[in-house]
């Protein structure tokens, strides 16, 4: 994991926990961050240092990290690159600022990249079950967890899948736009579609492979038509959307709504009518 960046980053990194590490940030001629465990700091040779001592990124370190991080051939991954990221091998996410090039409304390329953000998955086994014993222990049922980003909800999602797929064997869907869901074990009911819109995820995959349960993350307004389809059919839908309040869902047709607080931590589990059920 990780092996896409300069050799000199990569050694800062091995002076701190990577099991802590969420997410590191490149920006060309700009001190080098990262979030540990849920808090942000600078990174030097030494590991966690004040910014006036942190590494330094070059313009060329930004583009050939991106450059190794897409296999060392950006035409493989030129349709992630246009949505304005790159999934990694080992399934870190990487965020990409620069200058994007239309034709007309349609996003042709991203130029002059000057930044990275680079999250880096993990694999937390348990930290579902909290969740699975408040909404899914008497039976399944569409469930939607909010949160800003960086708090952990892709994480459960992901154990959350792990779990339903040991103790019920359902067959499991998971739906994985960006490739970072599906780092981890999902259990052995579960089938990838990744890199595919939600809508055609969702319709190839009901045809395809007869679904009881549908896991996607990072549900945008324009997702719900396919969510809603899924429902009609009779498959349950686990999700996640980057919100904080339960007014802010565009349509409330999930059974729970769980809302974090903190990494990882639930803060309240409730129903479609907005009442407190945990």
């Amino acid at each position: 994991m990780l092996e896409f960046l300069p050799p000199r980053i990569l050694h800062a990194l091995r002076q701190i926990n990577l099991n802590r590490l969420y997410e590191l940030r490149l920006r060309a001629d700009k001190p080098l961050r990262g979030c540990l465990g849920g808090a942000f700091f600078y990174l030097g040779e030494s590991g966690v240092c004040a910014a006036r001592e942190a590494i330094v990124p070059t313009r060329e370190e930004v583009g050939e990290t991106l450059f190794a991080a897409s296999g060392y051939s950006v035409y493989a991954v030129e349709n992630q690159i246009r949505q304005g990221f790159v999934t990694a091998v080992g399934g870190e996410r990487i965020g990409i600022a620069g200058s994007y090039v239309y034709s007309g409304r349609e996003v042709l390329s991203v130029n002059g990249i000057t930044s990275l953000c680079i999250r880096i998955p993990h694999a937390i086994e348990g930290c579902a079950e909290k969740l699975y014993r408040l909404c899914l222990k008497d039976g399944i049922v569409s469930l939607l967890i909010l949160s800003p980003p960086g708090e952990g909800k892709t994480t459960l999602l992901r154990d959350l899948c792990r779990i339903v797929s040991m103790k019920t064997a359902k067959n499991i869907l998971v739906s994985d736009e960006r490739g970072e869901l599906s780092a981890g074990d999902l259990g052995d009911t579960a089938d990838v579609i990744r890199y595919a819109d939600k809508l055609t995820a969702f319709t190839a995959g009901i045809r395809a492979m007869r679904p009881d349960i549908i896991v996607t993350d990072e549900l945008l307004p324009e997702d719900y038509i396919a969510v809603r389809r899924a429902m009609d059919g009779g498959i349950d839908v686990f999700a996640s959307a980057h919100l904080t309040k339960f007014d802010d869902v565009p349509q409330k047709i999930f059974e729970r709504y769980i809302l974090l607080d903190g990494l990882g931590e639930i803060g309240a589990v409730l129903d479609r009518e907005g009442n407190r059920v945990d």
